[in-house]
């Protein structure tokens, strides 16, 4: 089948002990995927894999794009309580289902094939595959994983100035030794995920 547009899902902060999940969908219309890939020599792979300066400039490029009407994209994230409270892997579906129908509608849902990485899926309504480290393999999955993966930095880097004593800066909540001495030395704060704190606390 042919589609008019094809967007990229991943999620990013799966493992963290501390902070939100992001998911984000990104869209680009097929006739303009190839351009915006070749539009810029920056390598694209997994957005774990690249520096952060690199995500930046990939970053900055997206947003160009976005400005320029060829790129959108959507995101959905969920807290370290929702976590607790609901699990990671249901915080995960419900955020993949609502960043992807912010951007795909009703009108256009049958114009458009939905890539996501791993192990992600959507109800069957959706044109989709899933697609084992996506992130490396599809560009449109690396979009979405970049954008991500920045601005879930950005939080992070933000709380740190709320609770300087933790690092999150500098580890963006996985469970460094730092984190984790840092946890022991000053107990947890709310943007902890408590649940996945039982060997530590």
């Amino acid at each position: 089948m042919n589609y008019k547009y094809i967007v990229g899902v991943d999620e990013v902060g799966r493992g963290p002990l501390a902070g939100p999940v992001y998911v984000c969908a990104c869209k680009i219309p097929v006739e303009f995927l190839e351009d915006i890939v070749q539009g810029t020599d920056l390598p694209i792979r997994d957005s774990k894999k690249l520096t952060e300066k690199m995500r930046q400039k990939w970053f900055s490029y997206l947003l160009q794009k976005k400005k320029e009407g060829l790129v959108s994209y959507s995101l959905a994230k969920a807290p370290a309580s929702e976590i607790d409270s609901k699990g990671i892997a249901v915080c995960i579906k419900y955020a993949v289902e609502h960043a992807t129908r912010a951007l795909v509608s009703e009108d256009t849902r049958k114009d458009t094939l939905v890539l996501l990485d791993g192990g992600l899926s959507l109800p069957p309504e959706f044109a989709q595959q899933t697609i084992v480290k996506g992130d490396e393999k599809e560009s449109v999955i690396s979009f979405a994983s970049i954008i991500a993966k920045v601005l879930r930095d950005e939080y992070m880097s933000d709380l740190h100035k709320k609770y300087p004593h933790y690092g999150f800066d500098a580890h963006k909540g996985y469970g460094t030794a730092l984190h984790i001495k840092a946890i022991r030395d000053f107990g947890t704060v709310e943007e902890h995920r408590i649940s996945f704190l039982k060997s530590i606390v």
